[in-house]
């Protein structure tokens, strides 16, 4: 069996806020869950961005477990890219980055991206005024 890790994110819906999903899938799949980022809102509608470590064949049955209580999963895929020509070195992309693949390296203040950390949560995207963060698709 292959040892994979994968990130996903996963939007659910009040009906599933009291569902132990993570414990579940650590459980009953013997995943791996890193919880990178995750929000409810008043409403109780909510996503987490995870990376799963496991067994493939496991893997499989827990996104599939998931799906059956009704949470969307998408997995994440497609890469950023980072142009250090056209950065300004504004810092805007690493005040909003939660997995902190976008840093500011001190002291000479400069931005630096590590593409091994970055989750394609695509805020730094829209943070960015100049355009220097990008999807890789």
């Amino acid at each position: 069996m292959a040892y994979i890790t994968k990130s996903v994110f996963l939007r659910f819906s009040p009906e599933v806020v009291d569902t132990p999903i993570v414990y579940c899938l650590a459980h009953d799949f013997q995943l791996i869950p890193n919880i990178i980022k995750a929000d409810i809102n008043p409403q109780k509608q909510g996503y987490i961005v995870m990376t799963l470590s496991g067994d493939e064949d496991d893997y499989c049955r827990g996104i599939d477990y998931l799906k059956e209580k009704g949470l969307e999963v998408e997995a994440l895929v497609d890469r950023i890219s980072w142009d250090e020509k056209t950065c300004t070195q504004c810092g805007a992309c690493t005040a909003v980055c939660p997995s902190r693949a976008l840093t500011i390296k001190r002291p000479q203040m400069s931005v630096e991206f590590d593409g091994s950390k970055c989750i394609v949560c695509n805020m730094c995207i829209q943070a960015c005024p100049v355009g220097a963060v990008k999807l890789d698709i």
